[in-house]
């Protein structure tokens, strides 16, 4: 028969593991969490620049001749 007192530091033991690692899941998740929220905002800003970068370039295509502004005196409205 196993005396009271290996019970008393199995259990102690048992106890401490199970709050440990409910200690550590939480520090890994937090930490898991932070670097998702911040590649989420490096993505946000990359695709932001990346929008901006694509929209001077529309702007950059339309430039072909054609004269759009009515108070510009080379207007043309038949063109």
């Amino acid at each position: 028969m196993v005396s009271s007192t290996v019970n008393v530091v199995r259990y102690t033991a048992l106890l401490s593991g199970v709050f440990y690692g409910i200690y550590h899941r939480r520090t890994l998740q937090n930490a898991h969490d932070a670097d998702k929220a911040h590649h989420v905002k490096h993505k946000r800003e990359a695709l932001i620049a990346q929008a901006k970068e694509e929209w001077k370039k529309k702007q950059a295509g339309d430039k072909d001749g054609v004269i759009t502004d009515p108070e510009n005196p080379r207007f043309d409205l038949e063109s």
